[in-house]
């Protein structure tokens, strides 16, 4: 009799143990475009039109909405000539965009202009030497992510730098994984990481002023280079920078530079991270040509040279990324954003080829430029 009391209180306590939904929600995939140049576009003159609609005039990111975009990526510079890419810029475009349902990807360049692998100057009212510069810019976030707040704009994601695999502000901030031996590689990131801790502390300073915490992001180039992004995170781990202190890997990932960058070596990086840090991953830069004929540059090889270098070509590529990153293992990848879609006046994106963007631009008035929409604006639609 014993036995069978003890056997049915077992029953009824098992039965009590709570159990995970067999079909728990899956985590929200991030389908975004940067479209920092837009207001800027909008301002001098430009259109958008949607083949898809008998070219009805729509806003860009409307037709990119469609295409199943549902994140808009914006660069923010701290005092840029003539406010383009500022702050102000950014919270009229921000707001837009939240108010239209999007989600939000504030990119900090901690710099006056641009800010990449090539070059990261500081802006130029900012202090020459480690302490204040910290100080600086702790500040600057937090006064940031306040002034979104204060404008009614949440902010979902936060990269702390742009492409930083050489470090940010420099010369102080400057880092150089290739530095050997592996103690003096450490040593090189000291300034780095103790810059990049200080605008993580400005992050966490805003949430103690009441915004709502972003997911914070660290941005390297290169997101083939298992090499690179190794040593580089182990370099900022020795230097006390704690796992804990960012939520996101963030990488670029373009065919254009090197015959390395290729889909199995991302997958490689990209599955070895998330085995090695069990992070969420995104790639957060990426293109691909509609048009290279070489016109104004010799064609240069594409790291996939199976996908032709057109409309189509740009659908494939973007979703054989989205495809590697769903892969990425425990759940983890998280997202992909193309980079600049619709910059009518600037279509190579900064690659050899003539036009890598999302619209077929009409220069014939010369008073309104006008972009008509190709089928790869629904490239995020291929992929679910």
């Amino acid at each position: 009799m014993r036995l069978q009391i003890l056997l049915l209180l077992a029953f009824h306590l098992v039965r009590a143990i709570p159990t995970q939904p067999s079909n728990r929600e899956k985590p929200f995939f991030f389908k975004g475009h940067d479209l920092s140049s837009l207001k800027m576009l909008e301002d001098g003159g430009c259109i958008y039109r949607d083949t898809t609609r008998y070219n009805e005039t729509r806003r860009a990111e409307a037709i990119l909405g469609d295409g199943g975009m549902n994140t808009i990526r914006l660069r923010i510079w701290v005092n840029p000539v003539g406010g383009i890419y500022g702050l102000q810029y950014n919270l009229e475009l921000a707001k837009r965009f939240r108010n239209e349902g999007y989600k939000i990807y504030l990119d900090l360049h901690f710099s006056d202009s641009w800010a990449d692998p090539q070059k990261q100057p500081p802006p130029a009212a900012w202090p020459s030497t480690l302490g204040p510069l910290t100080s600086t810019l702790r500040d600057y976030v937090k006064d940031t992510l306040i002034s979104f707040k204060e404008a009614g704009i949440h902010l979902d994601l936060v990269a702390l730098g742009n492409e930083i695999r050489h470090g940010m502000l420099w010369p102080l901030g400057q880092a150089d994984v290739d530095v050997v031996p592996w103690p003096k590689t450490v040593a090189n990131f000291s300034n780095l990481a103790t810059l990049w801790k200080a605008a993580r502390a400005g992050i966490d300073d805003a949430v103690f002023a009441g915004v709502a915490k972003p997911e914070v992001l660290i941005h390297i180039d290169n997101g083939w280079n298992l090499t690179l992004q190794q040593r580089w995170f182990g370099a900022m781990i020795e230097n006390g920078l704690p796992i804990t202190a960012w939520d996101v890997f963030g990488f670029s990932f373009y065919p254009f530079y090197g015959t390395s960058a290729t889909f199995d070596n991302l997958r490689t990086t990209l599955n070895t991270l998330a085995e090695e840090y069990r992070k969420p991953i995104q790639v957060v830069e990426t293109d691909y040509p509609a048009i290279c004929e070489g016109r104004y540059n010799p064609i240069p090889t594409s790291s996939e040279p199976e996908i032709s270098y057109d409309v189509a070509g740009q659908t494939t590529w973007t979703a054989d990324v989205i495809s590697i990153v769903q892969q990425i293992p425990f759940g983890l990848g998280r997202g992909v954003m193309y980079w600049e879609p619709a910059w009518l006046n600037n279509t190579s994106l900064g690659s050899d080829c003539e036009d890598a963007i999302l619209f077929a631009p009409d220069y014939s008035n010369p008073e309104q430029t006008v972009g008509y929409s190709r089928s790869s604006v629904n490239m995020f639609n291929v992929r679910s």
